[in-house]
C-alpha cells in the first residue's frame, strides 16, 4: 500500500479538520457586537460615522473608537459579514475589528493545598475560628522558602513521600550511631515514629496528593537521631550545635521527665551550645531553638523544672485544644511563651502529619503536636524577614500571641497591658499576624544583662529590694528600660521541696509564679544554684522594688534556708512599650473561596512533646 494519500481521501480528511476547526483542542471564537474602529479625523467624525451606520458610539480607546450595534444578537460563533462589508467600503474607517471574547484567568495562587489530608487540618484549614491563621501568610506568598529547620528527635524518614522532596541532609545526622543517616529504627510498635510526625508538622510536601501539608511546605527539613540510645551531655550538645550556619531552627520537643518530682536541664556542654547558637549561629543573628514546654500537667509537674524549657535561649510553646481549653497534659509555668493547638480530652481532634512506613496519621498528640506547629510558623516569619534574631523573633511571638478563646482561670494584664497565662504564655500564636510583623520589624538593640545579688537572707519567706539605684539599670549607662526575661537564681534547702510554692512580682505590680505545689516532689534537697524563669514582664519597666514570696502550702513542721538569690534582668535600653503603642493596621481573611482566595476580610489594629516516658523523653 501505498505510503502517498490518495486524493478522495486526502479531500475527507481535509474536510475533517474543516469541521474540526483545524484541530480538535481548538475553542470556537465568540464574537460579540461592537467593533474597535480607527478613525484618524479624530471623535468627532468617529461620531458622526457611528450615526450613519447606526451604530452606538461608545467612547474612544486611544487611538481608536468604540462602536456598538444595538439590534445585532450580543454573541455569535460568527463575524457579522454584512457589517464587515459596510465598514471596509468606509474611506473613513482604514482599520477595524469585531471584538471577540477572550479567556482569561486570574492568576491567584492556589492557596489551599489539594493534599487529601488537607480537610482534616482543623487547626490550619479555615474549620475552626480562629485557627493558626496560615492561609493569610500562604496568601501572601510566604511558604517557609530558604529556610532549613532540623527536627532533634528519634529519627526522620527521609524517604517518606510527603517528606523526601524538602528533606535536607546537611540538616541531619544520626549521634545515635554516629553516621550521616537519621533513618529511625523500625520495630514491630513503630516506636520511633515521634520525629517523623514533627518533620511532617513543619514541612510536609504541599500538592503531592500525599497526606496533608506542612505549615512551612517551602522550607528544607532535616532531622537529628539522638533519642534512640543512650543520651548524654555530648549527644545533647552535638545535635544543638549541628550546622549552626546552615540550620536556622531547631525544633525539639523532649526534655527531662514529665513525673512532677525531677528537677534537671541542661549540663555543662548543652548550656554552651545553647550560648554559642544564639552568639554566633546563623551568621551571628543567632540560633533558633523551639522547644516544646512538656506534658507532666496530669502529675502537677512545673516546667520551670525543666531547664530547657526554661532558658532564655529557647521559646517555649505550650498547648490549647481545639475548643480553647488547658490539655490534661498541659504544664503551667512562667517560662512559656505561646502556644499553638494540640490533642485534648477523647473525642477531641488531634494533630494530622507524616507517619513512618510512607504513612499519614491523624493522632499525634501533647505539646510533642505544638511545638512543630510554631517552629512552622516562625519559618514563615523568617522567610518574610530573614534579618531577624533571635531575640527579635521572641519579641515577634509576645506580640502575635493574643488570649483569642483560650479559657484559663489566670489570665491577668501585665504592667504594659498585655495578657498572660502560665498555661499559654501570651496565647495563640497567629501566622498571619507573626508574618506581617516580621515584615516591617525593626532590629531589636543589644540585649542588657542586671544581675543583682541578695545573700545571707536568714529564714525570711518575702524578699523585697528596691533596685532602681543598680548601675545596670540607669538611663545614662543604657541599662535596661524593657524586660525581656527575667531570672531568679536560687540556693534554697527545704524538708520536702514539692510543698514550697515561690512566687515574684516585679515593680509594675505583676505577679508569676515560679514554681507551685509539686505533690509528687518529697526531695530535700531544695533549689541548689537553680534559676527559674519567667517571660510575664515582658517590656515592663525594671526599677523599683521586686518582691519574692516563698510559701509553705505543706505540713506546717517543714523547714527550709534561702541562703541566697540573684535577680537576673535581662532586657534592651529601648522603650519597647512605645513600639507597642504605635499600632499597625491588619487585614485578617475571615472567609475563603474554596481556592483559599479571600471572601471577606476584618480589618484590626495590633499594637514536638508525645505522652509516653523516659530520661530524656520525648513531651
Amino acid at each position: 500500500m501505498s505510503h502517498k494519500m490518495r486524493p478522495q481521501k486526502m479531500g475527507a480528511w481535509m474536510l475533517l479538520l474543516l469541521l474540526l476547526g483545524c484541530g480538535a483542542s481548538s475553542a470556537a471564537s465568540i464574537y460579540l457586537s461592537s467593533w474597535a474602529v480607527r478613525v484618524p479625523s479624530g471623535a468627532q467624525e468617529a461620531q458622526r460615522l457611528a450615526r450613519r451606520h447606526g451604530l452606538l458610539y461608545l467612547g474612544q480607546v486611544q487611538p481608536y473608537f468604540h462602536l456598538k450595534h444595538r439590534g445585532m444578537a450580543q454573541k455569535s460563533l460568527t463575524k457579522h459579514r454584512g457589517w464587515h462589508l459596510r465598514l471596509k467600503r468606509d474611506p473613513q474607517i482604514p482599520w477595524f475589528e469585531q471584538q471577540a471574547l477572550k479567556r482569561r484567568t486570574k492568576r491567584a495562587a492556589m492557596i489551599v493545598p489539594t493534599d487529601p489530608w488537607f480537610h482534616k487540618q482543623w487547626y490550619m484549614n479555615n474549620d475552626i475560628t480562629p485557627d493558626l491563621n496560615v492561609l493569610t501568610a500562604w496568601s501572601q506568598g510566604y511558604t517557609g522558602l530558604g529556610v532549613v529547620v532540623s527536627i532533634l528527635d528519634d529519627g526522620v524518614e527521609k524517604e517518606h513521600p510527603d517528606l523526601e522532596a524538602n528533606y535536607d541532609p546537611l540538616a541531619s545526622y544520626d549521634f545515635n550511631d554516629n553516621d550521616p543517616d537519621p533513618q529511625p529504627r523500625y520495630n514491630r510498635w513503630n516506636e520511633n515514629r515521634h520525629g517523623t510526625r514533627c518533620a511532617g508538622e513543619v514541612a510536609a510536601a504541599a500538592n503531592n496528593h500525599v497526606c496533608g501539608a506542612g505549615i512551612a511546605y517551602g522550607a528544607k527539613i532535616g532531622g537529628v537521631r539522638m533519642l534512640d540510645g543512650d543520651v548524654n551531655d555530648i549527644v545533647e550538645a552535638q545535635s544543638l550545635s549541628l550546622q549552626p550556619q546552615h540550620i536556622d531552627i531547631y525544633s525539639a520537643s523532649w526534655g527531662p521527665e514529665d513525673d512532677g518530682k525531677t528537677v534537671d536541664g541542661p549540663g555543662v556542654l548543652a548550656r554552651e551550645a545553647f550560648r554559642k547558637g544564639v552568639a554566633n549561629g546563623r551568621g551571628g543573628l543567632g540560633s533558633l531553638f523551639v522547644w516544646a514546654s512538656g506534658n507532666g500537667g496530669l502529675r502537677k509537674d512545673n516546667c520551670n523544672c525543666d531547664g530547657y524549657t526554661n532558658s532564655i535561649y529557647t521559646l517555649s510553646v505550650g498547648s490549647t485544644t481545639e475548643s480553647g481549653r488547658v490539655p490534661w497534659y498541659t504544664e503551667a509555668c512562667a517560662s512559656t511563651l505561646t502556644a499553638t493547638y494540640s490533642s485534648g480530652a477523647k473525642g477531641e481532634k488531634q494533630i494530622v502529619t507524616t507517619d513512618l512506613r510512607h504513612t499519614c496519621t491523624g493522632s499525634h498528640t501533647g505539646t510533642s503536636a505544638s511545638a512543630p506547629l510554631a517552629a512552622g510558623l516562625i519559618a514563615l516569619a523568617l522567610e518574610a524577614n530573614p534579618a531577624l534574631t533571635w531575640r527579635d523573633m521572641q519579641h515577634l511571638v509576645v506580640r502575635a500571641s493574643s488570649p483569642a478563646h483560650l479559657q484559663a482561670d489566670d489570665w491577668v494584664r501585665n504592667g504594659v497591658g498585655r495578657q498572660v497565662s502560665h498555661y499559654y504564655g501570651y496565647g495563640l500564636l497567629n501566622g498571619g499576624h507573626l508574618v506581617e510583623m516580621a515584615k516591617r520589624w525593626q532590629r531589636t538593640r543589644p540585649q542588657r544583662k542586671c544581675f543583682i545579688q541578695l545573700v545571707s537572707i536568714g529564714s525570711r519567706l518575702s524578699v523585697s529590694q528596691n533596685v532602681s539605684s543598680s548601675p545596670c539599670l540607669q538611663r545614662r549607662s543604657r541599662g535596661i528600660r524593657s524586660l525581656e526575661h527575667v531570672q531568679v537564681q536560687l540556693w534554697l534547702s527545704y524538708s520536702r521541696r514539692g510543698d514550697l510554692a515561690i512566687s515574684l512580682t516585679s515593680p509594675m505590680g505583676t505577679t508569676s509564679t515560679l514554681v507551685d505545689v509539686r505533690p509528687h516532689d518529697t526531695s530535700q534537697e531544695g533549689y541548689k544554684d537553680w534559676s527559674f524563669m519567667s517571660t510575664h514582664y515582658w517590656d515592663e519597666d525594671p526599677q523599683g522594688t521586686w518582691t519574692l514570696l516563698l510559701e509553705n502550702k505543706g505540713d506546717a513542721y517543714n523547714t527550709g534556708l534561702l541562703k541566697n538569690f540573684v535577680l537576673k534582668l535581662y532586657g534592651t535600653e529601648e522603650d519597647m512599650a512605645a513600639r507597642q503603642a504605635a499600632p499597625f493596621v491588619v487585614a485578617k481573611c475571615v472567609r475563603h473561596n474554596r481556592d483559599g482566595t479571600c471572601q471577606g476580610e476584618s480589618w484590626g489594629v495590633w499594637g514536638c512533646n508525645s505522652l509516653n516516658q523516659g530520661t530524656t523523653h520525648p513531651h
